[in-house]
């Protein structure tokens, strides 16, 4: 996916060498500087976003945004009317993502997501259980060598990065992670396996994970929740 945006990024870039260079050689007279030029900055970022990202509300709300501020400086309509356009876009957008989060949102059978909501009971009546935190801020934990048993992970406004590919089992474990305008990455051992039960608004849980553990002797219960962000699962080292 990045190897694919690099190469749009550069295509874009190149496109925009040729017309400066047409221009200056007389070739052509293309001008880019028409009345909102200024929207390209929002409008391009948001399209290859659109086409190269995981989640697509923020692209498709940029890119309307950017769209309806080029009509304003174009004249179609004013900026007040604009700005209210824009309100509104966004708010249909929300409600069609509650509508198919409710729809088409993560499906797992009901004896996976009874034994996630058993191990998360038991990780919350765990008062030794490891907890990370980040508000406006980051949070990094590398397990080596230790007993991995469970964990609390929050994320507002923050990054929260949990690694226990090095952790040791004894048994299966369960994760209960939230973020809110934010990120969490965990990483887990390519043997073991991952469960997931996922509630999100314009978000979601991305499995990155390159190893087969459908054999793996131990289980990890994730619970992700939250709203405008994402949390990742990889069994390999941190770029």
């Amino acid at each position: 996916m990045k190897q694919t945006k690099s190469i749009i990024w550069g295509l874009a870039i190149i496109a925009l060498g040729v017309i400066f260079g047409g221009n200056a050689l007389g070739i052509f007279n293309i001008n880019i500087f028409f009345d909102g030029w200024w929207t390209l900055f929002i409008i391009i970022p948001s399209l290859i976003s659109l086409f190269t990202e995981r989640e697509k509300f923020f692209s498709l709300a940029a890119l309307a945004a950017g769209i309806i501020l080029l009509l304003a400086a174009q004249d179609v309509f004013s900026f007040e009317v604009a700005g209210k356009t824009i309100l509104a876009v966004v708010l249909i957008l929300v409600g069609l993502g509650l509508i198919s989060k409710a729809v088409f949102g993560n499906k797992i059978s009901k004896e996976i997501e009874k034994k996630i909501e058993e191990k998360v009971k038991e990780l919350e009546d765990d008062k030794t259980a490891d907890s990370q935190m980040a508000v406006f801020s980051g949070s990094d934990r590398v397990y080596k060598d230790e007993v991995f048993s469970g964990s609390h992970l929050l994320a507002v406004f923050g990054g929260v990065d949990l690694d226990i590919r090095k952790a040791k089992f004894n048994k299966d474990a369960a994760i209960k992670a939230f973020c809110l305008f934010g990120g969490i990455d965990i990483r887990v051992p390519e043997d073991v396996q991952v469960k997931i039960k996922s509630g999100f608004i314009f978000g979601g849980v991305s499995d990155d994970r390159k190893g087969d553990s459908s054999k793996g002797k131990y289980t990890i219960y994730l619970e992700a929740a939250g709203g405008f962000g994402g949390i990742t699962i990889s069994d390999q080292k941190k770029k």
